[in-house]
C-alpha cells in the first residue's frame, strides 16, 4: 500500500456529514410541525384567554345594565312602605304615581271629615291589583243614601275601577263591597243579576246601541228585565224622554244626535227601571260649559223627584260645586278625604285644597 493512500474512516463512510444539505433538510422536516404546533397552541391559548376576558366583560356589562334598570332607590328604613297585606312597595307591587323610595305615600290621607251612617254603598279595605300594578290599596268609603255623591281625583287613580267593583264587574283581591246590605263578592250569579237591577248607569258617551232608535234604546231595559206590556213601556219611556228634553226625538238614531243629546238619552235609559242607585261615569266629558250646566241641573231635578243614591265619577270642579252633596277625593288607590261638599272645599288638607282649588302649588305634580 502506498504511503500516500488514506485509510478510510468506517464511521464517516456510513454517516452523512452533519452540515450536509440532506441533514439540514431532514431537520427542517422533523422540527417544523412541532414548532408550528407549539405556536398554534400558544395562539389558541391567548385567544381563549381573550375570549374569556371578553365574555366576562360582557357579562359584567349586562349585569350592570340590569342593575341600572331594576335597582330602586333604597328607602331610609331599609324596607319601604309595607301595605296592610304585608306586600312591600316597589318589590311586590307598584302604585301609579308613587316612587319605590316613598316610605309614607299616604301622609296626606286624613280620612273622612264626617263618618256617614246611612250608607247605600260601603267599600271596606278593598285592594285590587293587576299584575304588579296596584290600583286600589285598602280603599274605604261610604256613600250616603238619598244624596248626590261625587268621587273626584286625578286621572288614573282608580275611579272607573271603583265603579266596576260596585256593580260586580270586578271582584276585590281583598276587602268587601256592600250594596244595600249585600256583599257583592258573596252573591251568586243569579243574585248578582237581580242586584244589578237596582242600578242605573250612565256611561261617558251614553253607550247607546247604534242600530236602535232613541225610543228602543230607552225601552231596552224594560223589555229585557220586566214583563211589562208595550203600552206601559211606551208610557214610561215617553215620560223619561220628556224629563231629559228629548220628547220629540223618539225615532232619531244615535248618530243623528249631538254628544249632549246622547248623554241625555243614556240618562233616560238609566232611569226607566226606577233604580235605587244611579251611577254616572264622567257625565260632563266632552260637553261644552253650557250643556254641562244643563245636564247638572237635570241630574239635580231628577234626584229631587226620585231620591236614591247618586254617584258621580268626575274631575270637573264646576260639576262638583253644582250638584254634589257629598265629596270623596281619591288618590293613590285610597280616599284622601271625604265629607259634605262645603267642608271639603274649605279643607285645610294640602292635597284636597290644591285639587279642589286647581292650584299649581301642592303635593300633586305633573308626574
Amino acid at each position: 500500500m502506498s504511503d500516500t493512500e488514506e485509510t478510510p474512516d468506517p464511521q464517516a463512510s456510513d454517516e452523512t456529514p452533519i452540515n450536509s444539505p440532506e441533514v439540514e433538510a431532514a431537520i427542517e422536516k422533523t422540527e417544523e410541525p412541532e414548532i408550528a404546533g407549539e405556536m398554534e397552541a400558544a395562539d389558541e391559548a391567548v385567544a381563549s384567554d381573550d375570549s374569556i376576558a371578553e365574555g366576562e366583560q360582557q357579562l359584567e356589562d349586562a349585569e350592570s345594565a340590569q342593575l341600572a334598570v331594576t335597582d330602586e332607590p333604597e328607602p331610609s328604613n331599609g324596607k319601604g312602605f309595607v301595605a296592610t297585606d304585608g306586600a312591600v312597595l316597589g318589590k311586590d307591587f307598584v302604585i301609579p304615581g308613587v316612587g319605590p323610595g316613598d316610605n309614607d305615600p299616604y301622609k296626606w290621607h286624613t280620612g273622612p271629615k264626617q263618618v256617614t251612617t246611612n250608607n247605600a254603598i260601603e267599600i271596606v279595605d278593598v285592594v285590587k291589583q293587576f299584575g304588579r300594578t296596584r290600583i286600589l290599596n285598602g280603599l274605604n268609603l261610604g256613600l250616603p243614601d238619598d244624596q248626590i255623591s261625587m268621587v273626584l281625583g286625578p286621572s288614573g287613580t282608580g275611579k272607573s275601577v271603583l265603579i266596576k267593583h260596585i256593580v260586580g264587574l270586578l271582584y276585590p283581591d281583598h276587602g268587601d263591597v256592600i250594596v244595600k246590605g249585600d256583599s257583592v263578592p258573596d252573591l251568586s250569579d243569579d243574585d248578582l243579576f237581580e242586584m244589578r237591577k237596582k242600578f242605573g248607569l250612565l256611561f261617558q258617551d251614553g253607550a247607546l246601541f247604534g242600530s236602535m232608535n232613541i225610543f228602543d234604546n230607552v225601552a231596552f231595559p224594560l223589555r229585557q228585565h220586566t214583563d211589562k206590556g208595550e203600552d206601559e213601556i211606551e208610557h214610561i219611556c215617553e215620560r223619561r224622554l220628556r224629563e231629559v228634553g228629548l220628547g220629540e226625538a223618539h225615532f232619531k238614531m244615535p248618530n243623528e244626535l249631538s254628544g249632549g243629546m246622547r248623554k241625555r238619552a243614556g240618562f233616560a235609559r238609566a232611569l226607566v227601571l226606577d233604580p235605587e242607585i244611579v251611577m254616572f261615569d264622567e257625565p260632563d266629558s266632552g260637553l261644552d260649559p253650557v250643556r254641562t250646566a244643563l245636564l247638572c241641573e237635570l241630574i239635580k231635578e231628577v234626584h229631587a223627584e226620585s231620591g236614591g243614591c247618586y254617584m258621580v265619577i268626575s274631575h270637573d270642579l264646576g260639576t262638583a260645586r253644582r250638584i254634589a252633596d257629598f265629596i270623596a277625593v281619591l288618590w293613590k288607590g285610597r280616599i284622601v278625604e271625604s265629607g259634605p261638599k262645603d267642608e271639603l272645599f274649605e279643607s285645610d288638607n294640602e292635597f284636597v285644597h290644591q285639587f279642589l282649588q286647581a292650584d299649581v302649588v301642592g303635593p300633586l305634580a305633573m308626574d
